[in-house]
């Protein structure tokens, strides 16, 4: 189904009555057959690298290349080769202690996953969600992103060149064939994007009373301490950040530095970044911002943190003039101390805008954070283990790297996913296979006395009363 097609509530939901039909009708997948599933997938990256590379540029106006090759077809890949290759072990029944027979939870498929995934990694979300599902057993109906229709149509030409309709269906269109994709009563369904737009998926999947995953994201904090390697840690930041031009739902969002750190902060990131890109507006390695439409809203943010006066500290290495250029480009720019009620401090950024918060101590950065919104990701930078300790005890959020950014999510056999207006639920690797799978409990009962079973005689009566005791 294309996006010319426009499709509407009864048409997707004939498919998704078509793929809960097929799953009742063949039972539950053995692992053999899952795995052929994945290998599908993992066949269509490697023979549409070249495509999906050049689809996603040209969604972007402009993207690295070696980027999108690393996030959008590497990345994905190595996802569904762990996932295949543990699948069997993750499916094994699991044993529970009880001393009433034999216990054990077996894992079973949920049936049909809704799939909505965004612009910022359009292949890589959409496939790490997908090894999750086809990893439990489930049939996929997905929904990518209609700011990057290129790739979403590439997206629904590859799936349908090896999957059935009845296996994975891609959905494309806009935001009302969104809206009536989310409506559907779907047995599981997993949303990637805003935390704006998250809440009315939940209100739509709450009609249905179909559980969600929602990764949203939110404001993503990075903490130097004053026991860290100064230039390394900036060298790290300002890289993580530059990353998709910053488009990433864990890019560092704001950095905490030590007051009397803040000028070194700067001068070293001003030199790191020109190491890396020693030019920006023509630079293959420097990604735009996806469109006109999150250009503006940047350029608001820092047209309004100037008119209040917040020091602005562009990283231009090459001095160029982006006022005449094809893309959406943005030079990245640190922000000094801007005050709360700018909206730079209050959205998450999703681009190459910095705010550097100076600190005293660490107790004040920790009450900072606990004070806002509960983030995906916070990042500390250090060698002081009492620090790190009290940072990690005191804070919530959705995931942490220590001494790094980003690299976390990386790491299959670790859960994401966010808390609170972060986000709810995780997944990636056996927790994906989790979240997409029914735990059902089993009890094989045993010859052992039921102590619910009347008639309560004075032996049964014994028996509860030797049993009531400290």
């Amino acid at each position: 189904m294309s996006a010319s097609d426009n499709p509407g509530v009864a048409d997707i939901r004939a498919i998704l009555d078509k793929q809960r039909a097929a799953s009742l009708a063949t039972g539950p997948l053995s692992a053999e057959q899952r795995i052929e599933l994945i290998d599908r997938a993992i066949g269509l990256l490697v023979d549409h690298e070249q495509e999906i590379i050049d689809a996603v540029c040209a969604d972007f106006g402009h993207r690295s290349k070696d980027f999108s090759r690393v996030t959008e077809v590497l990345s994905p890949i190595a996802a569904l080769k762990q996932t295949k290759a543990q699948l069997a072990g993750w499916m094994k029944p699991e044993p529970r202690y009880t001393d009433r027979g034999e216990a054990w939870v077996q894992y079973q498929p949920l049936g049909v996953v809704g799939i909505v995934s965004p612009w910022n990694f359009p292949v890589n979300l959409a496939f790490g969600g997908l090894a999750g599902a086809l990893s439990a057993g489930n049939r996929v109906m997905l929904k990518p992103s209609e700011f990057t229709p290129k790739t979403s149509e590439l997206m629904a030409r590859m799936i349908r060149s090896v999957y059935a309709e009845d296996e994975v269906a891609v959905i494309t269109g806009g935001p009302d064939v969104g809206q009536a994709f989310c409506s559907q009563p779907f047995d599981h369904l997993l949303f990637t994007g805003a935390t704006s737009v998250g809440r009315h998926v939940m209100r739509a999947a709450a009609e249905n009373l179909v559980p969600v995953t929602l990764e949203l994201g939110g404001k993503s904090p990075t903490i130097v301490s004053r026991s860290a390697d100064l230039k390394s840690a900036v060298t790290k930041i300002i890289t993580g950040k530059m990353h998709n031009a910053g488009q990433i739902c864990i890019a560092p969002d704001y950095v905490f530095v030590p007051e009397e750190s803040v000028e070194d902060f700067i001068v070293v990131t001003r030199a790191a970044l020109a190491g890396y890109f020693p030019s920006l507006k023509d630079n293959p390695d420097f990604t735009s911002v996806i469109n006109a439409r999150h250009f503006e809203r940047l350029q608001g943010y820092l047209n309004e943190a100037r008119e209040a006066g917040v020091e602005l500290i562009e990283l231009n290495p090459a001095g160029e003039d982006f006022a005449d250029q094809p893309h959406h480009k943005i030079a990245p720019t640190l922000l000094r101390n801007p005050g709360d009620e700018l909206k730079v401090m209050q959205d998450e950024i999703f681009g190459p805008l910095l705010p550097i918060k100076p600190y005293k101590d660490i107790a004040e950065v920790v009450a900072y954070i606990n004070a806002h919104p509960r983030p995906l990701a916070l990042y500390w930078f250090g060698d002081d283990a009492a620090e790190e300790s009290f940072v990690l005890e005191r804070t919530t959020s959705g995931g942490v790297c220590l001494n790094d950014v980003i690299r976390h999510v990386g790491v299959e056999s670790l859960p994401f996913g966010g808390v609170g207006p972060s986000g709810m639920g995780a997944y990636h690797g056996f927790d994906g296979f989790r979240t997409f799978s029914h735990a059902r409990s089993v009890l094989r009962a045993g010859d052992g006395p039921d102590l619910m079973r009347p008639p309560y005689v004075e032996q049964v009566r014994q028996i509860v009363g030797s049993l009531i005791k400290r």
